[in-house]
């Protein structure tokens, strides 16, 4: 199974290459414009010249079976184009783009050809988060700090605060009948958001602040006077009279805490089984975050 890996930052070479390359089965390819780091990832993983690849016309040309895209966000309109039209299955960072009519044309023409198109969104994955999946979710809060990183609003919404979206989006047990949007901004660059979708008994708030003091991911669910609660990804709480601590264990690589591994290897296992996966329900998380970046908008106007 041959397997490209595009792009080669550090979200693929801490995250995803470690999975890649121990995979049976699968002849990894490489590539990228910037010569030195082909050469230096591509010694890291001992790949002959073959299985590297300057340009994405060779990529493609290998023959690939499916292909992973870490490139930077502006040029995934392109790069996913490109492989969905030689019938290449496609698994893509988040977000597929900046702008929403861009997603939109992408995932239409993966279901116009009949391609696999899957997103990364790694927190459904995440063992601490699939638990919470399983707990009375009434009410739900999940936030997502960092220092000192105001930004303008559609890259953070879009970088950023969709993990947040699509979180909540995955947890809510209903049909959401109403969105409300908070936000602070200053000179152009947004410091906090606050997302609230609500429907029939529950709840839900996503929260992001650039200027909290603290970098920090923090998920709540709770209902029938119990709570579980997701410290980093890494730490499970359970509260219900007194709490219980679950940790992640020592040896447990960072890649699987966060979903990344099991995001992976299910989006290789549906190509191998010849599913074509669709990537519909991932648009709407970036229809929501449209929904919030035009929210912000209007009040940064």
């Amino acid at each position: 199974m041959k397997v490209g890996c595009i792009g080669l930052g550090d979200i693929a070479q801490k995250a995803y290459l470690p999975v890649l390359a121990v995979q049976p089965g699968v002849e990894l390819h490489l590539q990228t414009r910037t010569p030195a780091t082909l050469e230096r990832v591509g010694d890291s993983l001992h790949l002959p010249a073959a299985q590297r690849h300057a340009g994405l016309d060779a990529l493609i040309a290998a023959g690939l079976d499916a292909a992973f895209v870490h490139a930077p966000t502006d040029v995934h309109p392109q790069v996913v184009t490109r492989l969905l039209e030689a019938g290449v299955p496609t698994y893509v960072d988040k977000p597929l783009a900046y702008e929403f009519a861009d997603s939109e044309r992408l995932v239409a023409r993966a279901e116009e050809r009949g391609v696999s198109l899957a997103v990364g969104f790694n927190r459904r994955h995440a063992p601490g988060y699939a638990q919470c999946a399983d707990h009375p979710r009434e009410l739900i809060l999940m936030q997502k700090n960092r220092v000192g990183l105001p930004e303008e609003p559609r890259r953070m919404i879009l970088d950023d605060f969709i993990h947040v979206v699509d979180t909540l989006r995955f947890l809510v047990p209903g049909q959401v009948d109403d969105v409300t949007v908070r936000a602070r901004a200053e000179d152009g660059l947004l410091h906090h958001v606050v997302l609230q979708l609500a429907g029939d008994g529950f709840t839900a708030l996503g929260v992001m602040n650039r200027l909290s003091g603290s970098t920090e991911e923090i998920l709540e669910v709770s209902g029938q006077d119990s709570k579980r609660q997701v410290v980093n990804l890494a730490e499970v709480i359970d509260h219900k009279g007194q709490p219980t601590v679950r940790r992640r264990g020592d040896w447990v690589p960072v890649s699987r805490q966060r979903g990344i591994e099991q995001a992976a290897l299910a989006f290789l296992d549906a190509v191998r089984a010849g599913k074509t996966l669709s990537a519909r329900d991932a648009l709407a998380s970036h229809e929501l975050c449209e929904r919030v970046v035009r929210a912000v908008d209007e009040r940064v106007a």
